[in-house]
């Protein structure tokens, strides 16, 4: 009977240094961080990672106590990738409040995807709490850069999609520059050689590409339509992209009707032969890369035939044909 009391007590005796032991390093242990610290947490991280940058860049002295607690609350998967400021000697549980509360966020991942327009960035980013959409928007729009010597017209095709870590107090401009240096680091290498060898500007390029984004649903296709456009420029014939006329539209449109094709816009490649004015979205690499790089190609057409992919014609007799076999 008296082992039994013994082991009893000894069990208790456990129990509570236990948890005074989580209570001290979930709680009372403030000697993480010595300073103020940054830290990155990157898209997708488990919380075992979080924990492990944590632990690293010292602003927890041990994993344990944040990892108990954050699953005694349950809020292992309430921390948002981003970069976090936190003071000297916080505790883990206050470095856990400020994760899951947002407290310390200084930054946010953004995600822009390849085909968005100037002004769907600047929604996507308004949505992820970053900047004021209508202040965005305005500033894509009349501010420019200069590409290969010459200067756009506004940011449109230059703002390049990629996912970003953004301040949360970044200005238009300072959003603006890391998306432009992201376009520049994009650009083919060849770029410069390659526009005046085809007699046009790097920013008409861009626009090539833009048309190619939106109107290409698989890699395959992309230098191949990039092809047809130049082929269409070279023999003076409107473009006729849908795409561009979508761009004119006040609002989205899955389907255009007669009068839409009708819009009496300068983006109206129905009307108007050669490039529209700008870049109609914010080409991807691929997208800049096959503009850049087209298939050198006599076809003049093509449709979207399901699958992802497009069949081109020479003739019109034989895309005629491709648009009854495919749309069947």
């Amino acid at each position: 009977m008296k082992l039994v009391r013994y082991l009893a007590a000894s069990l208790l005796v456990a129990v509570l240094l236990i948890a005074l032991a989580f209570a001290y390093g979930a709680f009372w242990d403030r000697s993480q961080p010595i300073a103020t610290t940054d830290v990155i947490i990157r898209n997708g991280a488990s919380f075992d990672e979080i924990l492990a940058t944590l632990r690293r860049d010292r602003v927890i002295a041990h994993a344990l106590p944040l990892h108990v607690l954050a699953r005694l609350r349950g809020e292992e998967t309430k921390v948002r990738a981003g970069e976090y400021r936190f003071a000297p000697h916080e505790s883990a549980a206050e470095v856990l409040h400020a994760l899951v509360t947002e407290g310390a966020e200084v930054a946010r991942w953004v995600t822009i995807p390849e085909g968005f327009t100037d002004a769907q960035i600047a929604e996507r980013l308004q949505a992820s709490g970053v900047g004021n959409a209508r202040e965005l928007a305005h500033a894509f729009a009349v501010d420019s850069i200069v590409v290969g010597g010459t200067r756009t017209k506004s940011l449109e095709g230059f703002l390049f999609p990629d996912t970003y870590l953004i301040p949360l107090d970044a200005s238009p401009r300072e959003i603006e520059r890391q998306m432009e240096r992201a376009f520049m680091k994009q650009l083919p290498r060849d770029a410069a050689r390659r526009a005046r060898a085809m007699h046009l500007t790097i920013p008409q390029i861009v626009t090539v590409a833009s048309l190619v984004e939106r109107e290409a649903k698989v890699e395959a296709d992309r230098p191949m339509i990039a092809g047809v456009i130049y082929h269409r420029l070279r023999l003076g014939m409107p473009l006729q992209i849908d795409a561009t006329i979508e761009y004119a539209l006040p609002a989205y449109k899955s389907e255009l009707s007669e009068s839409d094709l009708a819009i009496k816009s300068p983006y109206n490649t129905y009307l108007h032969a050669g490039l529209p004015p700008t870049p109609i979205a914010n080409p991807g690499a691929a997208s800049l890369e096959a503009a850049f790089h087209p298939t050198a190609t006599k076809a003049l057409y093509y449709v979207y035939c399901g699958g992802g992919r497009h069949v081109f014609a020479d003739t019109l007799a034989q895309h005629r044909a491709n648009v009854a076999r495919c749309l069947k």
